[in-house]
């Protein structure tokens, strides 16, 4: 991860996001969590970082906060990092979605 610009990508878009959930992949050249979230509340502020343990935990937040209540409304959700976390990503949005539509 160390070839990353890590700050500079969360700086950009700290300027179109309300809050930013961290997490990690399952790659051993992933940025240590502890450390990635640091970052983020530089850039974010502690009021508008979310750490999740797993990247699971962190899609399932991201989608619960997305929905609003009494509203048909939601807002938007950004999964980014590596090429291994948005694949990742890809695989559980994808099952978590064919298990909705089976029902």
């Amino acid at each position: 991860m160390g070839d990353k610009d890590v700050l500079g990508a969360l700086t950009e878009l700290e300027k179109v996001m309300d809050s930013a959930i961290v997490t990690t992949n399952t790659s051993h050249r992933a940025m240590k969590l502890s450390d990635l979230e640091a970052t983020a509340v530089k850039v974010f502020g502690a009021d508008r970082v979310f750490s999740a343990d797993s990247l699971d935990a962190a899609i399932e937040k991201a989608i619960k906060d997305s929905i609003r209540p009494l509203s048909e409304d939601t807002i938007g959700i950004l999964i980014t990092g590596s090429v291994v976390t948005v694949g990742e990503a890809r695989t559980l949005v994808r099952r978590r979605f064919a298990k909705e539509e089976a029902r």
